[in-house]
């Protein structure tokens, strides 16, 4: 359980923040792991829970995938806002895809103290992108849905040399409820109410969406229409764009740029705790 930590920022004592990780579809949990660490050397407490289920690697969640729970987004979503409301001080959400969606709900509720989506789902009536999902192929199968290595490479991993997708493929890749791509829309099905966000909430705290621009999975032109969303709120919000980055932007050999652009987020906008 992640607890406040005391630094000295200009001489005087900070005492931070904790910071939850939640991770999206087709990746597991470790997909965090160099961020966990990076965090923690800036003196974040850190902590990254897999999703209700989730085997201890991608490569046990590969082989046993018949075991996973189906999960729909709201089972997802109430896990982790009550990992949230269980720690000592409110913490930041950091969410990738899914969770970034996950994030931006909890945020538009009051729980959290700030969020970074990063290529997050879209919320509200923010269009899917046309990008044909693993979902839509596998529509009339059952059980979970896992991306092979080279639909992994086409869509996840368009950005990075063959052997990298190979690897990353390797050590975070895991299949994805069905139940939660239904919820999330994929294959025509009607989205869940837990996708919205209120994002005219002027009490929420501060908000920073980040997008790749070859992002083939959640598109920039989706996150640019997201961030239109909170036009009309008064709370922070913000947009950075990543050139030449796709889906895997948090676990690929750039990775260390955008966590250390969030870093600095973080510095400049959620200090420290109450």
């Amino acid at each position: 359980m992640p607890v406040q930590v005391v630094i000295m920022l200009g001489g005087l004592p900070v005492t931070r923040t904790p910071v939850v990780f939640i991770h999206g579809a087709w990746l597991h949990a470790r997909s965090w792991e160099s961020w966990a660490e990076r965090f923690a050397g800036r003196g974040w407490p850190t902590h990254a829970p897999g999703w209700p289920g989730e085997p201890p690697t991608a490569g046990e969640a590969r082989k046993n995938a018949e075991l996973l729970p189906d999960l729909g987004l709201e089972e997802l979503t109430e896990h982790y806002a009550r990992l949230v409301r269980s720690l000592d001080a409110s913490p930041v959400l950091v969410g990738h895809s899914v969770g970034g969606l996950v994030a931006q709900h909890l945020l538009g509720t009051g729980v959290g103290e700030a969020a970074v989506a990063l290529a997050a789902a879209p919320v509200n009536e923010v269009p899917l992108p046309a990008v044909r999902s693993a979902r839509d192929r596998a529509a009339t199968g059952r059980g979970p849905v896992l991306l092979s290595p080279a639909r992994f490479r086409e869509t996840f991993a368009n950005t990075v040399p063959e052997e990298e997708a190979r690897r990353l493929y390797e050590r975070y890749a895991i299949p994805a409820p069905r139940r939660l791509l239904d919820d999330l829309g994929c294959a025509g099905a009607p989205r869940h109410p837990f996708t919205a966000a209120d994002t005219a909430n002027p009490r929420r705290g501060p908000l920073l969406l980040v997008s790749g621009q070859e992002d083939l999975v959640v598109p920039d032109g989706v996150t640019r229409a997201v961030y239109k969303q909170y036009g009309d709120s008064t709370a922070l919000t913000e947009l950075k764009q990543f050139a030449d980055r796709g889906h895997t932007l948090v676990v690929d050999g750039g990775r260390r740029v955008v966590a250390d652009y969030v870093l600095w987020w973080l510095d400049e906008h959620v200090v420290g705790a109450t």
